[in-house]
């Protein structure tokens, strides 16, 4: 006789196997989110260069209406009137740290006895040499168009000063005290011709003026007493 097989037997196969695919589906769905992406399955990232231009366009430039002015008189400026304009002085600096400084000015230590050969008077007291422009200091030149008056006559003083000037200088060289960088502009310096100084000469013999802080006061007030020069009559 055969043997009996055990019930339930033939159906508990079946639900174990079901449940190891049940159990395998999961461990793949799971381990998905784990496992690198799939070259082949990564879309090339297109460069810069490669995309297509947008055809939006940036800006409407079709024309339009005109834009609406809302509250004109309380935003535009109001009109103004240039007489109104007052043009004030500009305020003083905060501090001089901004303010360019002064330009050196030589000292006097610092100048030095210079020959200046074949001098020519451009006025009374003015005189240019080797490319300089020296006046006499403490002196007042009389200017080359001045016309003086003397007993109702007329005469150009200011032409007969420079010509007085020329004449007794002859073209002899004038031993002047200059700062060291002098031919760069013109300057008031004292001068001398053999020991003879220039301004006294000028002054005393009425071809000059003093200056108002000039040593040369007394001799201007000989010239004018003795009717010397430009005080005089006409010459």
């Amino acid at each position: 006789m055969s043997q009996a097989k055990p019930p339930g037997r033939p159906l508990l196969a079946p639900v174990l196997g079901g449940l190891g695919l049940l159990a395998g589906t999961l461990l793949i769905a799971v381990g998905g989110r784990w496992l690198p992406p799939d070259p082949a399955s990564i879309a090339p990232v297109q460069d810069a260069g490669d995309m297509p231009a947008s055809r939006t366009p940036l800006h409407d430039t079709r024309p339009g209406q005109p834009a609406r002015k809302i509250a004109e008189h309380l935003i535009a400026p109001p009109p103004l009137d240039p007489s109104g304009i007052e043009r004030v002085e500009p305020r003083p600096p905060l501090s001089e740290l901004g303010l360019a400084p002064p330009p050196k000015t030589p000292m006097p230590q610092d100048w030095r006895e210079t020959l200046l050969f074949r001098p020519v008077a451009t006025s009374s007291a003015v005189f240019e040499a080797m490319g300089r422009a020296v006046a006499i200091s403490g002196t007042v030149d009389i200017d080359p168009d001045r016309i003086c008056s003397s007993d109702d006559a007329a005469w150009p003083c200011g032409q007969r000063a420079r010509a007085a000037f020329n004449a007794w200088l002859r073209g002899r060289a004038l031993r002047c005290l200059l700062p060291p960088d002098a031919d760069r502009f013109a300057i008031a310096a004292p001068c001398a011709l053999g020991k003879q100084d220039v301004g006294a000469w000028l002054v005393s013999n009425g071809w000059a003026m003093a200056a108002p802080t000039g040593v040369y006061g007394s001799a201007e007030a000989v010239a004018r007493g003795a009717g010397m020069g430009i005080f005089g009559p006409p010459q």
